[in-house]
């Protein structure tokens, strides 16, 4: 009885139904990629023109069409005419710029976590009524609060002064809601082991709940001195004296009705961007697990 021989299963590669899959995913991947890197690339041309204007001499910067992308003759002059001027006290600036941001951030950080924990998890008459007040500020153009703000500082007579950019906003409605969100993802039973062990309310605060905060923490503290760092509205109404200002309002300075002042105000544009990119570089980690955790429970 004759045998008929088996068919191989074997086929050259790439000739399946799952070869072909794989290439179309393959090929799919990789224009995803390049479409990423080229929006990455057009993202990233204002850094490289700011840095290639603040390497180049005024005549250079002064020359029309066509822009030139690598200087000629690279100079680091107009960095350090920023610190080298005396009409222009930028270390001064930066310093001011400093101390609004770590302290805003500070505070902002520690008055956030306490309420958001309260909102959280203490019960108390009213709980759910302030909440909602306090959610529904968030609703309020920020434009609108600026003269109220600005009569009560002057009524304290922090007018022209750094405490009167850091007092209205060590405080704020979205600080109190993202800690509230990231608390109530935080398993109650551990604050129940917690109490079994004789821990009070404030350790267990400080000791089991807020290490598992960090996540939170950080995405706050990236958003705070960021908002302050980056300000411009505020200083511009409350300080008027030039040794107060910050950067945003010092770097204002470099343009007037009839010039600009390319090399300066771009050469301090890069200097502006280093603790913005310093601190997220560090906690960028921490910024991504923040941002996804504290939407887990509403």
């Amino acid at each position: 009885m004759a045998t008929t021989a088996p068919i191989s299963s074997a086929t050259p590669k790439g000739t399946t139904l799952n070869g072909g899959s794989m290439w179309t995913k393959r090929l799919v991947k990789v224009l995803v990629y390049a479409l990423l890197i080229g929006f990455a690339l057009i993202e990233f041309l204002p850094f490289l023109w700011a840095l290639s204007t603040a390497l180049k001499t005024q005549s250079e910067i002064n020359v029309g069409f066509p822009p030139k992308w690598i200087p000629a003759n690279p100079t680091f002059e107009n960095f350090g005419n920023l610190f080298n001027n005396s009409q222009i006290p930028f270390a001064t600036w930066y310093l001011n710029s400093i101390f609004v941001g770590v302290l805003t951030t500070i505070l902002t950080l520690f008055f956030s976590a306490t309420s958001g924990y309260a909102f959280a998890r203490i019960p108390f008459p009213g709980r759910e009524v302030i909440f909602l007040a306090i959610l529904g500020t968030m609703m309020i153009p920020g434009v609108i609060t600026i003269i109220p703000i600005y009569i009560l500082l002057r009524s304290l007579g922090l007018i022209n002064s750094l405490p009167g950019l850091i007092i209205p906003f060590m405080v704020t409605a979205f600080g109190i809601f993202l800690m509230r969100q990231f608390f109530q993802s935080i398993p109650a039973e551990l604050e129940e082991a917690a109490k079994v062990d004789g821990a009070g309310r404030l350790r267990t605060f400080s000791q089991v709940v807020l290490p598992l905060a960090r996540p939170a923490l950080s995405a706050l503290t990236i958003f705070t001195f960021m908002g302050r760092w980056n300000d411009f509205l505020m200083p511009l109404i409350i300080i008027g004296d030039r040794s107060l200002f910050t950067l945003p309002l010092g770097m204002s300075t470099f343009r007037s009705l009839y010039k600009t002042d390319w090399g300066l105000l771009m050469s301090g544009s890069l200097l502006v961007m280093i603790p913005i990119v310093i601190m997220y570089v560090l906690f960028q980690r921490f910024f991504i697990e923040g941002i996804s955790y504290t939407g887990l429970k509403g």
